[in-house]
């Protein structure tokens, strides 16, 4: 048994020549350009790069996207609202939309994350009634989804909701309201606001937290009607990689709701655990975290291990990790580059996987029809003969003609 053949599909396809004749006996190379499946992460560097008026910044950021675009396919774009409106009406909208085009066009799907958060949350806030921050939040959803629409359609509309109404390190505007209204009708009215504003998009509620409290919230967000169009799970591993035991308790535990699963947030580390007794990974403060020799091959059979777990769960639709490089987050040791961007065991152990294990390409004969046929993993593919190419998409079964163009590529 194939236990990817839902990754997969069959395509029998009529090749035919740039003048209409069967392409009969015709050598056919069949590739795979993109896939389906959401291979995301990180890409807040393409906000910084559209950003800078620093030439040797830009040039070195454009280096390490460069790298990034060889693995992935899906990125996350940062709309924390402290910083991308840290003074009210003033916003990051133009660099940002800036790097969702860019990477649209490199054929990256986007998400932009969070439109509702606790944490980085715009300070100025504060001087409102709770009734006028809910209406502000609401605003700005409709403002960004909006104004993004058609270059930015998944989004991460609240984040963290579990520990939302009990988070007490700072004061914030949203734990205020939150804690008025109660969680699940705020997440009703941030999830409404998103859905009118773009009724196309692909809407996520994303937590780190994994108990039972996070599945009990979201039977309450279900009964109440709210249109959750994938649970969203956090899986921070700076404190040791879960394993697969945790993994597959994880997965066997949110899938009973039928919903899309997209692991939001992944972190590795390759360099020196941290300690256990730590229980919010913020308070983890360090000078340099260094990455290792044997942390990084550690790393590396880590992501080959969880990757290939998530891969196979047919609910499963995206994996994003956190990092792409050394450094970031809590300067962990986190990414598939290191911080002078050169590649770590990690990134040749993902793109083998993505790009060789989990990628389709063949060399058929056409027959006496010009017909061809292959089980090839969903995404885009391109034809090539001596004649011309074609593209197709593989969603599903396909049975199909495809007439080539006299153009060779």
């Amino acid at each position: 048994m194939n236990h990817l053949g839902h990754r997969q599909a069959e395509a029998r396809l009529r090749i035919l020549r740039p003048d209409g004749t069967p392409a009969a006996g015709q050598t056919i190379q069949i590739d795979q350009v993109s896939h389906q499946f959401l291979f995301g992460c990180g890409a807040f560097d393409a906000v910084e790069m559209m950003r800078t008026q620093d030439e040797e910044r830009k040039t070195f950021l454009a280096e390490r996207l460069r790298k990034w675009l060889a693995l992935f396919n899906y990125g996350t774009l940062p709309f924390y609202w402290g910083r991308y409106e840290p003074v009210e009406g003033k916003t990051a909208y133009c660099e940002t939309m800036a790097a969702a085009k860019w990477l649209r066009e490199q054929g990256v799907q986007v998400k932009g994350h969070p439109l509702c958060w606790h944490t980085v949350c715009a300070p100025w806030l504060m001087q409102y009634s709770n009734q006028e921050i809910l209406r502000r939040q609401l605003e700005r959803i409709h403002r960004d989804v909006t104004a993004f629409r058609g270059v930015i359609d998944l989004w991460d509309v609240i984040n963290e909701v579990v520990i939302m109404p009990v988070f007490d390190k700072y004061e914030n505007a949203v734990t205020r309201i939150c804690n008025e209204i109660g969680p699940v009708r705020l997440v009703r009215e941030v999830f409404d606001a998103a859905r009118e504003s773009n009724p196309e998009a692909t809407l996520l509620i994303n937590d780190f937290n994994t108990s039972p409290a996070y599945e009990h919230l979201l039977e309450e967000l279900l009964e109440a009607g709210v249109p959750i169009g994938a649970i969203g799970i956090q899986s921070h591993q700076h404190q040791g990689y879960w394993g697969l035991e945790k993994l597959n308790d994880v997965l066997s535990r949110f899938s009973r709701f039928g919903l899309p699963i997209h692991f939001t947030e992944n972190t590795l580390i390759s360099g020196e655990i941290m300690p256990a007794y730590i229980e919010d990974l913020n308070d983890w403060q360090v000078a340099s975290w260094p990455s290792t020799p044997e942390g990084e091959e550690r790393q590396a059979r880590e992501i080959t291990e969880m990757y290939s777990v998530l891969f196979a769960h047919p609910l499963v639709e995206a994996i994003t990790t956190w990092d792409f490089n050394d450094g970031c987050w809590l300067k962990a040791p986190s990414g598939f580059v290191r911080e002078d961007n050169s590649e770590k065991p990690s990134y040749t152990a993902l793109k083998k996987l993505i790009h060789e294990d989990w990628e389709t390409h063949a060399m058929l004969t056409a027959d006496a029809e010009g017909r061809i046929s292959f089980t090839g993993y969903r995404g885009g593919y391109r034809v090539h003969s001596p004649q011309g190419s074609a593209e197709f998409v593989l969603r599903g079964n396909l049975e199909e003609t495809v007439k080539l163009s006299g153009e060779k590529n």
